[in-house]
Order: C-alpha cells, then structure tokens, then sequence
C-alpha cells in the first residue's frame, strides 16, 4: 500500500493550495485518510481527517477551521485539502495519512505518504 501526496509549493499569504492524496496497492477497504503537518522545531500535528466509511465524518485543527477544507473521492481511494487564506505559520511539511485495511493478509495498518512542503510566505 501506497500513499502519494502532491500539490504543494510557494504562495503568499492570503493564497491558497490543494494538496492531493492517493491510496494505491492491495486495498481492502479505506477507513479514514487526513494530512498532518510538521513545522521546523515542532511536533507533528494532525490538519484535517475524513473518514472514507461511514458518514464521511471529519476532524479539522481549530488553527485551520473555516480555512481549510478536505475532500474526497471514494471511488479512487483519494482525499483533497483545499487550504485557503493561508498564513505564515502554515508554513511546513504537509504528510499525508491513512487508516487501512490491506488485504492478503488482512491487517489494519496506519500508512504515511511522503511529506509535501507548505511555505506562506509574509
């Protein structure tokens, strides 16, 4: 199973960015994806999640409420993050995350894409 994240680069602030994420490989089922963030010196926090069953449930950092917003489509295993009104301190890398069930053998795994930079520049 592969994660592969796309969409990231260099915009003022008040731009904004999407930033892409697909699932691949020997998928059961897909239960959530979302993106975390990590900038120099700090710990990796968690952006937006979206459940991928369900209700389509999702979870979003209160520092990016109203300005971000994650997607999907279910059908191609992918989720979005439009980031809109962006600000110098989203500035980061951007790893994508799933929750998946993988197949042969069926084992719930948690899997990371390669990260994306996010630089806002002032």
């Amino acid at each position: 199973v592969q994660l592969q994240a796309s969409g990231g680069g260099l915009v003022q602030a008040g731009g904004s960015l999407r930033l892409s994420c697909a699932a691949s490989g020997s998928i059961f089922v897909v239960n959530a994806m979302g993106w975390y963030r990590q900038a120099p010196g700090k710990e990796r926090e968690l952006v937006a999640n979206m459940s991928l069953t369900g209700g389509h449930s999702t979870n979003y950092a209160d520092s990016v409420k109203g300005r971000f917003t994650i997607s999907r489509d279910g059908a191609k295993n992918t989720v979005y993050l439009q980031m809109n009104s962006l600000k110098p301190e989203d500035t980061a890398v951007y790893y994508c995350n799933g929750d998946i069930w993988r197949k042969l053998p069926f084992v719930r795994q948690d899997y990371w894409g390669q990260g994306t930079q996010v630089t806002v520049s002032s």
